[in-house]
């Protein structure tokens, strides 16, 4: 095993350079010399896999002549992997027919075999054609499968692949919440010792497809130029294709032609380079739109004609013909295996039927969309600007009902410090009513023994608890009004606030709330408020809800850190307001335990959070950051480890 070993740390050296072409010819001419054992097979297939995301010509020859060792061999375990890195790299190349054979034959070796891990991990390549085909429904027949069987594997690190496939089909068919979450379990069970590098980019790729969706464009952004860094530093030309377009669309949709154009450009000329089929198509497609956009008739032709001959080269009639053929092959096959079992022929015969009747229908729709295509090319595209722009409506409105869910979530947080707050006028009211019953009895008694003088002293007495009980009565009623106030809907429209008094109520109403839960938390508040920061023009309910946010979070660390240090400690929250020339800045400080430094970076990203496992979405910062951001100001944080953290919100006061 130690020449294999040693080849193993050649390869991860030379992954981290894969520009570096002569180092990695060595390395492929060194795993088709070295022995014929199962060693080279897995060499072969090393090496496969990475050319197969910069030349995947080179890569399937790598892929067939391990699987032809591995046949040789009878090394089930190497072949079971050869046809999964063959059918990959079919997939970038665009022939889905022999990518879902080989996927199919894996398949059925590692159910001979009874490995459950391979046989996940099949069944996740196949759902990631079907999707790669717009067969969603069909993928997910694929992908909930292998992600229970991954459930079921005790330790195990696979998963990222088919639990971002599944995102993707879930994102596909409108059902956001379920793509959230298949992708953030995608996010959180990634592992870049057990995947190679070129996972991490197809996560975050699909990532930013969903904020793409929903409408968060600068977040899409942000991943999808994530996605193009480390594609850079690892030579993955097929995700770097896929993110310069998903960006092209974006520019496109807010009528930023030229910096899509320069996207689309360049995901058609890394596409071609590869080559990649389906990129190249998708890139050209969207190469045809921009240049009618400006005009260029020319080139919208030019990009028109390879469009049209791809489409004809990834779903004409030959390539149907090929996945016709495939799947009686792939009956015969199953009618074989139903024989030992009535139950297995029953549902084999179903899942059969329904596939042969899937593909029928998918081909159909794809043929006939191709003749529409070249009949009415100006008609279609119409159309499709209106269901974009239909799609964009529909999104913007689902955004707003996601914004109120969550403001009326953050009601219930605050519920419990508004009813310790009320509680205060009210029992005032209550106990000047009282004391005004027993003086107008004793008024009465005073009238009318004639006392005059002693009647009037106990009217003013009365009418000042009168003043009193209206005085706490309308201070109630202020804090109703806040109430009211924070569960109703935003407008969207800004409005002048006291950011001092907005600021003071927040952290009264989260410590109460707090206080509420937890009978023993205690703390020290001090708030050092600039008079001269006056009325600021924001929308309350959202920098409420960020207030509200980095509360918690600041009695959160400090409660944390008494719990480990016990009574020399004194928790302490900090906020203060200042004006520092057209900007009105918001510091919200604890002496908490402080920020590590290596995460530091990463507490803005969504679905991080430091809290353990029950405690804590990862979207708050997130959410608090974008707010901030879409009002043109900044969040930054400040900390020491082991000392407390400072988060500094900054507003234009305008």
């Amino acid at each position: 095993m130690k020449p294999l070993f040693l080849f193993l740390l050649l390869i991860a050296s030379i992954s981290k350079v894969q520009g570096q072409s002569r180092s990695l010819d060595s390395l492929k001419y060194i795993a088709e010399n070295a022995q014929q054992d199962t060693n080279k097979v897995m060499m072969l297939l090393s090496v496969s896999n990475i050319y197969s995301f910069f030349n995947p010509d080179i890569g399937l020859l790598l892929a067939q002549k391990a699987l032809d060792l591995a046949r040789k061999l009878h090394f089930k375990k190497g072949e079971v992997q050869a046809l999964n890195s063959a059918g990959q790299t079919l997939d970038f190349m665009g022939d889905y027919p022999k990518d879902l054979k080989l996927q199919f034959d894996a398949l059925q070796i590692n159910r001979e075999m009874k490995d459950p891990a391979g046989e996940a991990a099949s069944l996740g390549n196949i759902g990631q054609v079907y999707n790669e085909l717009g067969e969603y429904r069909q993928a997910l027949q694929y992908l909930v499968p292998a992600n229970k069987i991954y459930q079921q594997l005790q330790g195990s690190f696979q998963g990222s692949f088919e639990l971002c496939n599944t995102g993707e089909a879930y994102d596909f068919l409108h059902m956001r919440d379920s793509a959230l979450y298949y992708l953030s379990q995608a996010y959180e069970k990634f592992n870049p010792k057990f995947y190679g590098p070129h996972m991490q980019s197809f996560i975050l790729r699909h990532i930013g497809n969903l904020y793409s969706e929903i409408g968060k464009k600068d977040s899409a952004l942000k991943f999808y130029n994530d996605v193009i860094l480390y594609s850079g530093l690892t030579n993955d030309l097929v995700n770097m294709s896929m993110s310069h377009n998903k960006i092209a669309e974006l520019y496109e949709s807010v009528h930023r032609y030229d910096s899509s154009l320069y996207h689309a450009r360049a995901a058609f000329n890394i596409a071609q380079s590869v080559p990649l089929k389906l990129q190249i198509l998708q890139a050209s497609s969207l190469l045809v739109k921009l240049y009618r956009e400006t005009q260029n008739t020319d080139s919208a032709f030019f990009y028109l004609n390879i469009a049209t001959s791809l489409k004809d080269s990834l779903y004409g009639k030959e390539k149907y013909r090929q996945l016709q053929l495939l799947l009686l092959d792939e009956q015969q096959r199953q009618q074989t295996i139903e024989q030992k079992s009535e139950q297995l022929h029953n549902q084999v015969k179903f899942v059969s039927l329904l596939s042969a009747l899937g593909v029928f229908l998918l081909f159909a729709f794809i043929l006939l969309r191709n003749n529409r295509l070249k009949q009415k090319a100006n008609s279609i595209l119409t159309e499709q600007k209106e269901k974009i722009e239909e799609t964009l409506s529909d999104l913007k409105s689902t955004q707003s009902q996601l914004i109120q869910s969550e403001k009326m979530a953050s009601l219930g947080v605050l519920t419990a410090g508004i009813a310790h707050e009320i509680q205060n006028p009210l029992n005032f009211v209550n106990n000047f009513s009282e004391a005004n019953t027993e003086l107008i009895d004793e008024l009465k008694t005073e009238l009318a023994t004639g006392n005059t003088q002693q009647a009037i002293e106990l009217a003013n007495d009365i009418k000042e608890n009168e003043q009193k009980i209206n005085h706490h009565g309308k201070r109630a009623d202020a804090i109703v009004k806040g109430m009211l106030q924070h569960s109703q809907s935003s407008t969207g429209v800004k409005e002048p606030t006291d950011i001092n008094k907005l600021a003071d109520e927040y952290l009264r109403l989260a410590y109460h709330g707090l206080r509420a839960k937890d009978k023993d938390f205690n703390a020290i508040l001090k708030t050092v408020f600039d008079p001269d920061s006056g009325s600021v023009s924001i929308i309350p309910q959202n920098i409420g809800r960020v207030l509200l946010n980095l509360y918690n979070n600041a009695f959160y660390a400090v409660n944390e850190k008494k719990k480990q240090q016990g009574d020399g400690y004194e928790p302490t929250v900090s906020v203060s307001t200042k004006m520092i020339g057209d900007k009105v800045e918001i510091k919200v400080a604890d002496n908490g335990m402080g920020i590590p430094q290596k995460v530091l970076d990463k507490i803005f990203q969504p679905f991080f959070t430091t809290k353990p496992t029950g405690q804590g979405t990862g979207l708050g910062l997130s959410l608090s950051y974008d707010i901030i951001k879409a009002d043109g100001g900044e969040l930054k944080v400040e900390t020491k480890e082991g000392e407390g953290s400072a988060f500094i919100i900054q507003l234009p006061n305008s």
